[in-house]
């Protein structure tokens, strides 16, 4: 979003990922909630939790996460922790 639109609502943000069925990144605390009470939901949220001290680890929990597949990934919301790959 950086690059298209900085600054973006975050309801601008959802409304992209539903009409271009991108799978969302995130670092916003309330991005799951907005998302859960947004009409539309997009195709996939993935919620980051990673502190500062255990960064270095973040891509490859990314990597894990991708190769559990589109269909493990697509429509749900996951949270990526040090150690740990939370999916609902």
């Amino acid at each position: 979003m950086r690059d298209l639109s900085r600054g973006a609502a975050d309801d601008v943000v959802i409304d992209l990922a539903v009409r271009e069925n991108r799978i969302l990144l995130t670092e916003d605390k309330d991005f799951g909630q907005l998302v859960h009470a947004h009409a539309a939901n997009p195709p996939g949220v993935i919620f980051i939790r990673f502190p500062g001290n255990v960064r270095q680890a973040l891509a490859e929990a990314i990597m894990q996460l991708v190769a559990m597949g589109e269909e493990k990934i697509k429509g749900k919301f996951i949270v990526v922790q040090p150690g740990r790959i939370r999916v609902t």
